[in-house]
């Protein structure tokens, strides 16, 4: 693992005369990622209905244990098989060898983690998403849908499952999440997601679902991987997974109720709000353990 340098931004850049600096806006994709750690059954020895992935650093170990004892740790639902991984990428720094010792000894234990050699840093995140995509290609054909979730989301499984188990939800071509439509492309070069009209020529973003967490079915992943042949993946994730829905002419679907995904913060939960969400940010750890020893309560009214 001494192939790789860290440039501007954070972005990976190989020892590769073929390797050119994507830019400013865009990333490094298609790269020859490789994966570094993958010991997971998941998809290989079991066929899930739904897998949960979450995207977090190398350092978050608090926030993966936090998800192993609550939401992840759920296995069967509703009669269903789901499985939780974790995808991360590699940590940067002085402490950078000991957070990977650490990391491959966490995978030994647990065996949910899965690694690229790509720099796990912000700016990469579309990278990260791409990378997931390959994985799921490769060994999760037979499962049926996936949520991508951030690590200080709780994630209510019961009523996920039930939503992917309901005769309305589409089988092929679904995503969902919370859809930011008709969102403006920043034009001022001062803000922090200023994005220039040769990369964004039309005046607003097409549909996207937001990145803290969003559902799909397995099927999306081999067709938004054909996206980037056509069009340069750039570093705001969400709005991407629009470009390539809106490429596809694939359209993203609402959620039933607008309570099912919550992006602001959340400090508690009423009864009546946790009986219909599926994924809500929260403030840490004990709060999540809170949400999920409640979601569990099948007395649980409003």
């Amino acid at each position: 693992m001494h192939h790789f340098v860290t440039v501007n931004k954070g972005r990976l850049r190989l020892n590769n005369p073929k390797w050119e600096d994507p830019g400013p806006y865009h990333v490094a994709f298609p790269h020859n990622y490789q994966f570094i750690m993958d010991i997971t059954p998941v998809c290989k020895t079991t066929t899930p209905f739904l897998v949960l992935m979450v995207h977090v650093g190398p350092g978050d170990v608090a926030a993966r244990d936090t998800i192993r004892k609550t939401w992840g740790n759920e296995k069967k639902v509703l009669g269903q098989l789901v499985s939780t991984v974790f995808i991360v990428g590699l940590a940067e720094g002085p402490d950078a060898d000991h957070q990977q010792e650490k990391l491959r000894e966490e995978s030994y234990q647990h065996h949910d983690l899965i690694q690229s050699d790509f720099l796990d840093t912000s700016y990469n995140s579309t990278i990260k998403t791409m990378v997931m995509m390959r994985w799921l290609v490769a060994h999760c054909s037979e499962a049926s849908y996936v949520m991508k979730v951030d690590p200080d989301v709780f994630v209510h499984v019961h009523n996920l499952v039930q939503l992917l188990l309901d005769p309305g939800t589409a089988k092929q071509n679904y995503m969902t999440g919370l859809v930011i439509r008709h969102r403006p492309v920043l034009r001022n070069p001062y803000l922090k997601l200023y994005m220039p009209r040769e990369v964004i020529p039309e005046p607003e973003y097409p549909a996207y679902p937001m990145n803290m967490a969003y559902i799909m079915s397995l099927d999306l992943a081999e067709k938004i991987l054909s996206v980037p042949s056509r069009i340069k993946p750039i570093h705001i994730t969400d709005v991407y997974l629009g470009m390539c829905l809106k490429d596809l002419d694939i359209s993203l679907s609402d959620p039933t109720k607008p309570t099912m995904f919550l992006m602001e913060p959340i400090y508690q939960l009423s009864n009546c709000r946790l009986l219909e969400v599926i994924a809500a940010r929260t403030m840490g750890i004990s709060l999540m353990t809170s949400l999920w020893e409640r979601s569990r309560d099948q007395d649980t009214r409003c």
